[in-house]
């Protein structure tokens, strides 16, 4: 029988175990392995009982006889530092400080052989505990039994957990702020597709399982809808949802974009953007920079890269419209949050310089250098009017590991609720703020745990929950650290993670080439939204653990806007031959895109300028899906071969594409024609020594007082002469007839030299290329 009316308790089924905990077997107490599943409730009341559930593994050789699960306090007084609840929850096997048994309340279990696990169901009166003053107590969980190597009771195996007990209540209530960040990597593609709507095409299909009842970011909405906390959203994110409430298709394998899917996730988008609003109505919302850009690594490699600090101001700008327009409220925005909090110098530096004049920093990078014994309030001064907010790191990084088991998330949310009431106890009469700030993209079970314990907090009469507002007023606490960490002091480990100089590098020639290309077009905003976004994704956090796939992100941007950029284009052209001594050349400009270029100058050069002159630069408009020919009078001045390029200019006179160069064979000048353009030379050469002359005896007439006006009417008719041989020297007649492509089909056209041809039909039928057609 199992002693004590109050103990609710029984027999249970012993049940193997895997192999792994006979492989490894342990002796002593470590003989045992002990999971505690629940303790409920997790914070007893003074005339209430606890129960505490878990399962008890054998990992010894031999079968455990006579056993029995019980319960411990280490002493009547309480656990005195936040470090004591650190050291215990880390320490493993049974030691004199982990009190004595409470007989009267355990639970006898059936002989447990090697391997083979048993559960137990424990439920004590909180008196039996003799709790003494308020504060946290450890609470030990024990296996007591025998063996046959040790044949007597002892402790073979023991978890320890902790009691917040509160039965006085005299302290004043500790402020505390939640976090609950809403944040994912970068799913969008900057290409859209080739159907009607332009659908957006995704990299991939995995948010749709993370929508999907019991995904991870249902789950954060679902669960957030009723914690006090603060949404800490990446708008990236909102966007990307968006896209996915209307049609979308998913890459291909190896990002095949010939060869996309249908995407799956467009109802649970639409119910998860809708239950959003709700949650969030009403409540503080902090809107990251849009993609939730990575300020650390600007900091550290990119502020020195032109164009680097501007994208995390459009960033951020672009993240409040976005919050704006999705959710329908004004979110705060004037917040940085580096990775992991880690801070120094150069961090503030662009966080400020981007707009922020608050800073999620947290204790572990901004340590404390003082003797203080307790836990100080988060916000604190720095300099030039920010305010660092130093979120607490043990309660920030208290639901990082692996949640699944009941187990780990029971020991995590009692040392999570315990750390609060010591941060209270430490000093009882002075009230103070803490700002808990975890992880930016929790897991399912991660979140699950973290809202039962944000719960608890909230639950709790040593706690009150403040908006992130709220606790960067909080009135400062001198004593405190205000002194950001010097550079050598930011962790080895982040520095590692961070987006490269040469990555910055890229991006920054990736918006030169943006640039170079949205001067030509007509509707510049479908080019520059989706290739923004694009750039400020290729910057965000989420890329932190992910070099492979930043790069490869970043690569498809640039050969994306590589593809659009040739879609407008010199089509190639045959060799020519000149046959007259004037001609027109025919240049076809190709335009592949859905909107109209305008803005562009096609130019001709000549290798031989003297042998053949190509004429003036033409300015250049084409329609979407449509070419335009224009044509270039040429004249020729010598027989022999030229080779003739095109290039086409924006009208900054930067290149634009590739050029194309063709021959030009002049064989129409006769040994006739080269005398009489010799004998135009020589005359033109005789005029002007002429007209010096007749100036210089005009010069010494006028001094002489003699009239020269005979010899002016001489001069001016045989400067007459002189202007009529030019013209006839700049005959045109053999014009458009002259030019002849090398397989013998006549080169020349009708009309005026130099006029723009109509603009012909598309070439063909294919689609445009869709990338510039899409509005994000």
């Amino acid at each position: 029988m199992i002693a004590g009316a109050s103990l609710f308790a029984g027999l249970l089924q012993v049940h193997a175990a895997p192999a792994s905990y006979a492989a490894s077997a342990g002796t002593g107490s470590r003989t045992a392995q002990v999971s505690l599943e629940s303790v409920d409730p997790v914070t007893p009341a003074k005339d209430g009982t606890i129960t505490v559930e878990g399962t008890v593994t054998n990992t010894g050789r031999a079968t455990i006889t006579h056993a029995e699960a019980g319960l411990r306090v280490s002493s009547s007084s309480p656990l005195t530092s936040r470090s004591a609840i650190s050291s215990a929850a880390a320490r493993t096997g049974s030691t004199g400080d982990d009190g004595s048994l409470i007989t009267e309340h355990t639970a006898k279990l059936a002989d447990i052989p090697s391997g083979a696990s048993s559960a137990f169901s424990l439920k004590v009166p909180v008196s039996a505990l003799e709790l003494g003053t308020d504060g946290v107590y450890q609470l030990g969980v024990t296996l007591n039994g025998q063996t046959a190597d040790e044949a007597y009771n002892h402790v073979l195996g023991i978890q320890r957990t902790f009691l917040p007990w509160y039965a006085k209540g005299e302290a004043k209530p500790t402020q505390f702020t939640f976090l609950w960040p809403l944040a994912d990597r970068p799913h969008l593609a900057v290409r859209s597709d080739t159907d009607d709507q332009q659908s957006p095409i995704f990299l991939d299909d995995d948010l749709a399982a993370d929508l999907a009842p019991g995904g991870r970011l249902q789950e954060l909405v679902e669960l957030g809808k009723t914690l006090p906390i603060t949404w800490v959203v990446d708008p990236d994110l909102l966007a990307t949802v968006d896209f996915m409430t209307r049609s979308y298709r998913v890459l291909g394998p190896d990002g095949d974009v010939a060869h996309t899917t249908p995407g799956t996730g467009t109802e649970n988008a639409k119910q998860w953007l809708n239950d959003l609003k709700s949650a969030t109505a009403g409540h503080e919302v902090v809107s990251l920079p849009f993609g939730d850009t990575d300020i650390a690594s600007i900091a550290h490699h990119g502020k020195d890269v032109p164009a680097t600090l501007g994208h995390l101001k459009t960033a951020t700008d672009l993240g409040v419209r976005t919050v704006d327009t999705i959710l329908g409220l004004e979110p705060t925005s004037n917040v940085a949050w580096p990775a992991d909090g880690a801070v120094d110098p150069s961090i503030v530096d662009i966080a400020t310089a981007g707009g922020a004049d608050k800073l999620i920093a947290r204790s572990d990078s901004f340590g404390e250098t003082g003797s203080l014994d307790y836990t100080p309030t988060s916000a604190r001064p720095i300099s030039g009017g920010t305010t660092a907010v130093v979120s607490d790191a043990v309660l920030s990084k208290a639901f990082t590991g692996d949640m699944t088991s009941a187990s780990a998330s029971t020991l995590a949310v009692q040392e999570f609720l315990s750390q609060t009431l010591m941060i209270t106890m430490q000093a009882p009469t002075k009230q103070r703020s803490i700002v808990v700030a975890p992880q930016r993209m929790p897991t399912a079970s991660q979140a699950q745990e973290m809202a039962q314990g944000i719960a608890a907090v909230g639950h709790s009469p040593w706690a009150q929950t403040i908006s992130f507002d709220a606790a960067t007023k909080a009135p400062a606490d001198p004593a405190a650290n205000h002194k950001v960490p010097g550079t050598s002091a930011y962790p080895d480990y982040l520095r590692k993670q961070e987006i490269s100089t040469s990555a910055f590098q890229d991006i920054q020639r990736t918006q030169g080439q943006l640039n170079g290309f949205t001067v030509i077009l007509s509707r510049k905003d479908r080019v520059t939204v989706p290739f923004t976004a694009a750039v400020l994704r290729s910057m965000s956090n989420a890329w932190r653990g992910d070099p492979i796939g930043a790069s490869l992100f970043r690569n498809s941007i640039g050969s994306y806007l590589t593809d659009l950029m040739g879609s407008v284009h010199i089509l190639d052209k045959t060799n020519l031959t000149l046959s007259g001594r004037s001609a027109t050349i025919p240049v076809t400009v190709k335009n592949e895109l859905g909107q109209a270029v305008t803005g562009l100058e096609l130019r001709l050069t000549s290798s031989a300028q003297i042998r053949l002159d190509v004429g003036d630069p033409q300015p250049v408009t084409v329609e979407g899906g449509h070419t335009r020919s224009l044509k270039f009078p040429t004249k020729a001045g010598a027989n022999g071969l030229a080779q003739v390029t095109a290039q086409l200019y924006t009208k900054d006179g930067v290149k634009y594409g590739d050029p194309i160069s063709f021959n030009v064979k002049v064989t129409s000048i006769t040994d006739t024609v080269m005398l009489v353009i010799a004998g135009g030379l020589l005359l033109l050469a005789l005029a002007g020594v002429k007209m010096y002359n007749q100036r210089k005896r005009k010069a010494a007439a006028g001094a002489g007082g003699t009239d020269a006006d005979g010899d002016d009417d001489g001069d001016a008719a045989g400067d007459g002469d002189d202007g009529t041989d030019g013209a006839d020297g700049a005959d045109g007649t053999g014009g458009a007839d002259g030019l002849e492509e090398s397989d013998g089909a006549v080169g020349a056209g009708a009309g005026q030299p130099g006029d723009p041809a109509p603009d012909t039909a598309p070439e063909n039928t294919d689609p445009s290329p869709p990338g510039e057609k899409v509005d994000r």
